[in-house]
């Protein structure tokens, strides 16, 4: 039992853990002869207490695993700040470039139920609570346009980046460069996230920052402003474009939405006047980085192999619609390379949720990285280990076979006892 304990206390409070079983073996080994030494460690899954190896999923979902969302959503706010204010290997300067942060929308495909701003109740003459299921679902669904909206979203994606390209253009042109000369003086950093909105559509919010010819390292010109980035972004944002299919002879093209917001960060206009500081933005956007369709569709948070497994489901009309039209648009050949029936469940959406430039800050492998080898220092120092010693030249035999996911019956009770002391623990004074 101890043992299963510790086995189970590295998982950190993951629920749905893969479990391997194989074995890993270290050897010394001699760089200078390549004389194979005596082992150093060896590890047998069968000699673990659970009788295999268990290692977190690492699900970035919410409704898959809360905890392992959880470490992701603190990674991705690390990732954004880090850019917004330096640290973890970009330069502090970048606090001092212009940075705007954007949300772009997708166009309208339909009249939905809404909570309007500017008048006081929706079109259908309701006053709709946050609450309501009925938000986002067509006003008219016979005349709401799901083809249109299930192709938009496969093709998000490449509209995102025609709209990255023509930013450059968009900045290079107010700078009175040319797109080579740009390259030589500016760079664009950013940082994106994906969210659903309510009525199945996804659209972005994004970090844009502007920096010198060497990332965020270096500092731009003396015309990169705060404004000339916003005017180029709404320009950027009306200019691109995608050509999509033709279907029945209907030619589909692809663009943003009207409603375009871009508010300058460290400006008091966010959130009903607060001030729109790096820490507001950074969680802003992690918040959205666990999350997935759950937003338009409740559920539905895994593939599908069979339409029929919809009836398992607890989706509204409007979502269960969404899914049948990419089941249906999947099923055509001219559509293939959008493999909407494998992304049905994201409604046709197959990019990936948060994504950056490389120079933006540091990546997530780092992160990731970092932890990594501060629990082995841990763990070292727990074992009474030198670690200023010298780390030895190893060679590694290992074999690892996929058992399963999830854990037992036993195992997830004292997974839940062992993650609620933990946050006792955190909460304590």
């Amino acid at each position: 039992m101890p043992g299963l304990l510790r086995q189970l206390s590295t998982l950190g409070g993951c629920t749905r853990p893969i479990r391997l079983t194989g074995h890993r073996t270290e050897h010394h080994l001699d760089t200078r002869t390549g004389e194979i030494g005596p082992v150093l460690h060896h590890l047998d899954s069968t000699a673990l207490p659970a009788g295999q190896l268990l290692v977190r999923c690492n699900n970035r979902r919410v409704t898959r695993c809360a905890t392992c969302a959880e470490t992701y959503r603190r990674d991705t706010y690390h990732l954004i700040t880090a850019g917004l204010r330096g640290g973890k290997g970009t330069g502090e300067q970048v606090s001092t470039h212009p940075r705007v942060f954007a949300t772009l929308t997708a166009p309208s495909f339909g009249p939905v139920h809404n909570r309007p701003t500017g008048r006081p109740a929706c079109r259908c003459g309701t006053t709709h609570p946050a609450d309501d299921p009925a938000l986002g679902t067509p006003l008219n669904p016979d005349s709401y346009d799901y083809q249109a909206a299930v192709l938009w979203n496969a093709h998000a994606g490449a509209l995102w980046r025609r709209f990255s390209i023509h930013l450059r253009r968009e900045i290079a042109k107010r700078a009175g460069l040319t797109q080579r000369t740009f390259r030589q003086h500016a760079r664009v950093s950013f940082a994106k996230v994906a969210e659903y909105q309510r009525r199945g559509a996804v659209h972005f919010h994004a970090v844009i920052r502007l920096d010198g010819h060497d990332g965020g390292n270096t500092q731009p010109a003396a015309w990169a402003t705060p404004e000339l980035l916003t005017d180029a972004i709404e320009s950027a944002t009306r200019a691109a474009s995608v050509t999509g299919p033709t279907l029945d002879g209907r030619a589909h093209r692809f663009t943003f939405g009207r409603q375009l917001d871009v508010r300058v960060i460290r400006s008091a206009d966010f959130a009903g006047g607060t001030e729109l500081t790096d820490r507001a933005v950074a969680g802003y956007i992690a918040k959205y980085a666990t999350k997935g369709t759950e937003t338009a569709t409740g559920t539905l948070d895994h593939r599908i192999r069979l339409l029929a497994e919809l009836a398992h489901t607890d989706l509204t009309d409007h979502a269960r619609r969404l899914v049948r039209t990419c089941w249906d648009l999947g099923a055509r050949h001219d559509l293939a390379h959008l493999r909407l029936r494998a992304w049905a469940h994201m409604l046709g959406f197959r990019g990936h949720f948060s994504t950056k430039t490389r120079r933006y800050s540091t990546t997530l492998s780092n992160l990731r990285q970092a932890r990594a080898q501060w629990q082995r220092l841990q763990t070292a120092l727990t074992r009474g280990e030198d670690t200023h010693a010298p780390t030895p030249t190893t060679l590694v035999l290992s074999r690892w076979d996929y058992a399963g996911t999830g854990l037992t019956s036993g195992e997830a009770w004292l997974t839940d006892q062992l993650h609620a002391d933990r946050t006792k623990g955190e909460e304590s004074p």
